[in-house]
C-alpha cells in the first residue's frame, strides 16, 4: 500500500473559497471605515474654521467678508487680522495659518460670508455617511452651529 500525503482539490477549493469570503468581507469593513475617518475629518476641519471665526468675531465684532472656497488651493488659505488670505496672512494677530481643505483631492469647504449680513456667515460641506448625531448629506454651518439636509 501506498501513503498518500497532501490535499485533495476540492478541499484546497473550499480553502481558497472561505479566503476569498473574509477577504471580502474585511475590503468592505475598510471601505466603510474609511467613508467614517473622511467625514471625521470633515466634522474636525469646520469645527476649527469656525472657532477660528470666533476668535476673529471676538476682535473684530464681525465675521469677515468673503465668498470663496477653504483649504490650500481653494482661494482662501489662512484667515488674519485682515479678513481670509489667497496666500499668506501677515496681519497679526492670524487666527489660522493654513486653512485645511476637504479630505478628498480637490474637495474644499465653502465660506460664505456678507457685508450685508455681518454679523453671520456660512460654511457648506458634504457628509457621506451619518457622523455623530450627523446625517449623511449636505451640510451647513453657521455661528448658531451644524446641521445636515438628509440625502
Amino acid at each position: 500500500m501506498k501513503n498518500k500525503k497532501g490535499f485533495t482539490l476540492i478541499e484546497l477549493l473550499v480553502v481558497i473559497a472561505i479566503i476569498g469570503l473574509l477577504s471580502t468581507l474585511a475590503v468592505v469593513s475598510l471601505n466603510s471605515a474609511r467613508v467614517k475617518s473622511r467625514d471625521a475629518k470633515r466634522v474636525a476641519d469646520v469645527k476649527q474654521i469656525q472657532t477660528a471665526l470666533e476668535l476673529f468675531y471676538s476682535s473684530r465684532s464681525s465675521y469677515p467678508e468673503a465668498d470663496c472656497d477653504l483649504g490650500a488651493s481653494g482661494g482662501c488659505v489662512c484667515l488674519d487680522d485682515a479678513g481670509f488670505g489667497s496666500s499668506t496672512c501677515s496681519t497679526a494677530p492670524v487666527y489660522m495659518g493654513l486653512i485645511p481643505g476637504g479630505p478628498s483631492e480637490n474637495e474644499y469647504y465653502h465660506y460664505t460670508g456678507s457685508d450685508t449680513s455681518p454679523q453671520d456667515y456660512t460654511i457648506t460641506f458634504t457628509l457621506e455617511g451619518k457622523t455623530g448625531t450627523l446625517p449623511a448629506g449636505n451640510c451647513t454651518a453657521t455661528s448658531a452651529g451644524m446641521t445636515c439636509a438628509a440625502l
